[in-house]
């Protein structure tokens, strides 16, 4: 019987000796830090995730608090409850948003002098009398500046340039000309002979 309290005794001492021996120790002392370490490590990453999608400053102190304040519960708290999109992201989607918001919405022709609103219609603007169209000549409908022609009664704008026939243009000009020999009606001039040396 001896030997039984003897061999739990002697397992007693070997474990208590292992929990405090030295490497036992420093192992303590390493989970420790560690554990430390990765606390800080989330409430930094709150601080910097909250900066991300609050604007507030306010708000990004309270997230902050309660991650330094409540270890890895406060960060998990945080997750749950923060917005789901950044700060840079929301702005992304409002200017997406507005570019197709400018495309379907047809813009409202202005006047390019007093900027007051006009219809398409309008030759004239009602404020200031700048003239915003041209009148057609045939059918009176207001023409934009570009346009050759009419769409509404195809008569010709003022603008539109005339049709020239550059071949027959061409064979006129050397008709009259003598088929090249001759420009601007003067026979052409005789050169001198050089003389040698």
């Amino acid at each position: 019987m001896t030997g039984q309290p003897f061999l739990a005794a002697s397992a007693f001492g070997s474990v208590h000796g292992a929990l405090h021996s030295t490497a036992f120790a420093v192992a303590g002392d390493m989970v420790l830090l560690l554990a430390v370490v990765f606390w800080l490590g989330l409430a930094h990453w709150t601080y910097r995730d909250a900066r991300r999608r609050l604007d507030d400053p306010v708000l990004v102190a309270t997230a902050t608090a309660l991650a330094v304040l409540v270890p890895y519960v406060g960060p998990v708290v945080y997750m749950l409850f923060r917005p789901p999109e950044t700060l840079e992201d929301v702005r992304a989607r409002e200017i997406e948003l507005r570019a197709l918001e400018q495309r379907v919405v047809p813009r409202t022709a202005v006047c390019p002098v007093c900027r007051t609103g006009v219809e398409p219609g309008f030759l004239l603007c009602p404020v200031c009398t700048t003239q915003l169209k041209q009148p057609c000549g045939g059918c009176d409908a207001a023409l934009d500046a570009s346009w050759q022609v009419c769409p509404y009664c195809a008569t010709p704008t003022a603008a539109t340039p005339l049709a020239v026939d550059l071949d027959a243009a061409l064979t006129a000009e050397a008709a009259a000309n003598g088929n090249g020999n001759r420009s601007n009606g003067k026979a052409p001039r005789k050169r001198a002979p050089r003389k040698r040396v």
